[in-house]
This record gives C-alpha cells, sequence and structure tokens, in this order.
C-alpha cells in the first residue's frame, strides 16, 4: 500500500504550505547527491536501534532489507526520487515506507534530519577530500617529473616580474610543487577534522532512547562520535576547512597558470602549450590562446567566493541548526567540482606543454642576473656586503650606460668599482656558475635538487598512501554494512 507523499512535519499544520514556499525551501535539486551516503547511515542507524533493542529485530530486518534495495537502486542511477518532495531525506523515507510501510516508518526514531543531513555531508566530504588529494597528487606527480628532466636548464628568476637571478626550469617548477604538498597536507588534516560522527545527536539534545553512537560512528568508519550534540548538528567548519583549503589551492593553480599566460607569449617564448589545451580566434586566424591556463586561474574567484559565502552564513548563526546552514552544500559541491577539474586539466596541461630552453637561456643575459654573484664574489674578498651591493650597483648603472654586460667589462673596467677585482672573477660571472654554486639546502644549484626530489617523493608517497588506505577503509566499513546479515537483538556485531 503506498504512503501519501507529504511533508514529514506536515502533522503540526492545518494545512500546507504555498508551493512557493516549497519551491524556495527544497534542496533537493542539490542535496540529491547524497543519496548513497543517506541510505548508508540509515542502514547504520537501523542496525544501531534493532541491536539495543529500540526496535523489534524484525523491524529491523525489513528495513535493512529495504534499505539495500534502494542503495542498489541508487547506485544504479535508478532511485526513483520525487521532486515534489523537499530533500533526498524526504524522499528515502518515503520510499523506505511505501516498500515495508510501518516497518519504515520505525527508522527515523532517535534521529533528526539535523543528525542525518550533517552526517550524510561529514560522508560525502570524506570522499570529496580524497578524491581532491589525489587530483594535487596527479600535478605534484607531473610537475616533479617535468623537474627532473630540466634540472640543467637555465631560465631568469622573477621578483616583481622582473628579471632577478639566474635558475633552474627544475628548482622553479618545484616551487609549485611546493605549493601544492602544503595544499595537500591541508586537506588531509581536513579529513581528519570530517571524520567525526554527529549522528545520534538528534534534533539538538540527544536522545531518550538507548542508542550506541559508538556503534554506529565504527560501522560508518567515522573515527568518533561527535563530543556535543549541539556542535554536533550546527558545525559546519569542516566545510569552511574545506572551501579555504580548496580556495588556496586554486590561487596556487592561478599563480601558475598566470606565469604560463605569459610565458607562452611572443615577448617571452618560454612554453609552448600544446594544442589539446588550447583554443584558437573566430576572427584571428593566427590565434593560439592559452584558455585552459586562462580558465583556471579565472575560476580561483569562484572558489575564493564559496569561502566566503560559507563564512558569511556561518557568522551570525546562534546554536544550533538554522535552516541558512542548508546553504552549506552548493557552495561545497560546485567548489568541489571546479577544484578537481582545474587540477585534472593542469596535470595534463602542464605534462604536455614545451619548453624553450634556448630562449630561456638567451634571456639570462640581459638584466644584470648576475650583479649579486659580483656582489658575494666582493664579500669573499673581505668587503662588507653593504659596500660590495654599493659597488657593483655602481658598476650596473656603467653598464647600462655603456651598453654592456657586466660579463663583458674588462678586468680594468670592474677594479675601477672595486681594487678587490682579480682575473677570477671571470669564472664567476657566467649564468651557468652563477646557477652552479647556489649549493645552501633548497638551493637552485643542480647538485642540491635532487634533495627537493627525494623530499617530494616522500611527500607523495605519504599523500598516496592516505587516500588508498582511507579509501579501501571506507569501502570495507560499507561493504560490511551491507554484507551484514538480519539484525539480531545483542548478538549483532
Amino acid at each position: 500500500m503506498g504512503q501519501e507523499r507529504k511533508m514529514l512535519w506536515s502533522g503540526r499544520f492545518a494545512q500546507g504550505a504555498a508551493d512557493e514556499t516549497l519551491a524556495f525551501t527544497s534542496s533537493l535539486a542539490v542535496d540529491r547527491r547524497l543519496a548513497r551516503y543517506d541510505i548508508l547511515g540509515s542502514l547504520a542507524h537501523a542496525r544501531m536501534l534493532a541491536r539495543q533493542g529500540v526496535i523489534a529485530p524484525e523491524d529491523g530486518e525489513r528495513i535493512v532489507d529495504g534499505l539495500k534495495k534502494l542503495y542498489a537502486q541508487a547506485e544504479s542511477g535508478a532511485l526513483a526520487i520525487d521532486p515534489k518532495l523537499e530533500d533526498i531525506h524526504s524522499n528515502v523515507e518515503l520510499l523506505l515506507t511505501s516498500m515495508i510501510e510501518d516497518a519504515g516508518a520505525r527508522l527515523h526514531t532517535g534521529r533528526s534530519r539535523n543528525d542525518q543531513v550533517a552526517t550524510d555531508l561529514r560522508m560525502w566530504q570524506r570522499d570529496a577530500v580524497l578524491e581532491t588529494m589525489e587530483a594535487i597528487y596527479e600535478l605534484e606527480h607531473v610537475l616533479m617529473e617535468r623537474a627532473s628532466d630540466n634540472v640543467e636548464v637555465i631560465m631568469p628568476g622573477f621578483t616583481h616580474v622582473q628579471h632577478a637571478q639566474p635558475i633552474s626550469l627544475a628548482h622553479h617548477l618545484m616551487a609549485h610543487f611546493q605549493r601544492l604538498a602544503r595544499d595537500a597536507e591541508r586537506f588531509a588534516q581536513c579529513y581528519r577534522r570530517t571524520n567525526v560522527s554527529p549522528l545520534g545527536s538528534a534534533a539538538l539534545a540527544g536522545t531518550t532512547f538507548n542508542i550506541d553512537r559508538l556503534y554506529t560512528a565504527d560501522m560508518l568508519a567515522f573515527d568518533a562520535p561527535c563530543a556535543n550534540s549541539l556542535d554536533g548538528v550546527s558545525d559546519r567548519d569542516f566545510v569552511a576547512e574545506y572551501l579555504f583549503a580548496a580556495s588556496l589551492c586554486a590561487v596556487h593553480l592561478s599563480s601558475m597558470c598566470e606565469e604560463l599566460v605569459y610565458w607562452s607569449s611572443p615577448e617571452f617564448g618560454f612554453v609552448d602549450i600544446d594544442d589539446a589545451h588550447s583554443t584558437g580566434s573566430s576572427i584571428m586566424p593566427q590565434k593560439k590562446n592559452p584558455d585552459v591556463a586562462e580558465l583556471t586561474r579565472g575560476r580561483a574567484g569562484a572558489a575564493i567566493g564559496d569561502l566566503v559565502n560559507m563564512l558569511c552564513t556561518l557568522k551570525s548563526l546562534p546554536l544550533s541548526y538554522n535552516r541558512d546552514l542548508q546553504e552549506d552544500k552548493a557552495a561545497l559541491f560546485a567548489c568541489h567540482d571546479r577544484t578537481v577539474s582545474c587540477l585534472r586539466l593542469a596535470a595534463a596541461m602542464v605534462a604536455a606543454m614545451r619548453f624553450d630552453k634556448e630562449r630561456m637561456l638567451a634571456a639570462t643575459r640581459d638584466g644584470f642576473l648576475n650583479a649579486t654573484d659580483l656582489a658575494d664574489y666582493l664579500v669573499t674578498k673581505g668587503l662588507p656586503f653593504r659596500r660590495a651591493h654599493e659597488a657593483v650597483g655602481a658598476a650596473v648603472r656603467y653598464c647600462i650606460e655603456q651598453g654592456k654586460r657586466l660579463e663583458e667589462l674588462t678586468l680594468d673596467e670592474l677594479r675601477s668599482f672595486s681594487e678587490l677585482v682579480e682575473e677570477d672573477v671571470f669564472s664567476v660571472l657566467p649564468v651557468e656558475r652563477c646557477v652552479l654554486r647556489r649549493m645552501s639546502v633548497g638551493g637552485t644549484s643542480p647538485n642540491v635538487i635532487p634533495m627537493q626530489f627525494s623530499q617530494g617523493m616522500s611527500a607523495l608517497r605519504k599523500q598516496s598512501e592516505m587516500f588508498q588506505n582511507e579509501r579501501a577503509r571506507l569501502r570495507s566499513a560499507y561493504q560490511r554494512l551491507l554484507d551484514r546479515g538480519t539484525p539480531n537483538g545483542k548478538s549483532l556485531v
């Protein structure tokens, strides 16, 4: 016998809400993505209720059997979602009660949609974090591969978008790697704070029923239940934390893509972005535009907007649950989808692009990138650095006036700025020597860059182990939840 399609809260009201109100308050267009998690959470809750004797074993059996069928439908895309209902939770409950009648109506015992949605969202975000970490890993791996192939390639290093000092291209690429490694660490920390179970917090104050929150937390692979039921239903710090980590990652991607946009211009000519990641012009036949890089740069703004959106939603909310929190999912889901797609396209773009090594080296000939090395040379001869800096500054000014480079000056010309200059100065000034001599830890010398690779590989292994192990742990927990036999009172383990 089918059930009337009505809201879960309809008993209090003499008449239904206006259609406009229902449309305005509906979250189904967004939260339908939570279907599988809602069913899994309900499975854990139902098994716990039967185990604790809160509901009869036979009711528990029927609920579990019905939920398993709904889970199979959700996984195959065949779940019959009713757009007239306000959220995915109402849909699942209605489908269940339509299937097993009164037994299904017992499922919500000791539970509220407040703790239900918080649990669903944390389960969804766990998978989202792991997927994001994997996408970061892919880009990191590509950057390290490209860096390892370009240790000996010399290019200008920049500050203020001005030539500063010569560096290895590998060193530059590994700087972007380091940013992403920190992003991965932030997401790993976010995962730990996400992995706390609100289930059993009920509406806000817990429940009078003899529930076992440790049991449901364990079945759903959470590390622990939340410590406070008010906090359990209202906490969205984990959402804000994901959005922050994603927005900072987007900023890092934007910075890298900004470089690729101007590096691919004729004025720089450092890189050729593959045709697969470029587009043309509708009017200028010669154009090849770095659109993947530009759109990745542009979408960083949306990520920052999602974070600000969430923080503004949270900033004035009193405890505990408020309907404002319904807005969390649209920002979170959109930010996750956007972040993962940008990371994956960036990885493909970096893997396929081609560097013009000769153009990079040629660019180091202008801009006096070896000036600091000349100052350091004078320091080794006994001149205080500040006086050496002044002397080399004067030499640079002289070179500009004469149209020369520092390495083109004669010994006599160099000695006119400091009598400490000797013949050995000419072994210091070539840009290749400038790069080679920077042997400090974390420096650009090809002799020390392998240390960065070693540290990077260690970080990659740690990241890979984390997201692979956690994925396996979640899969195993969910499979055990689905495979467990019929609830049978206290014997269920």
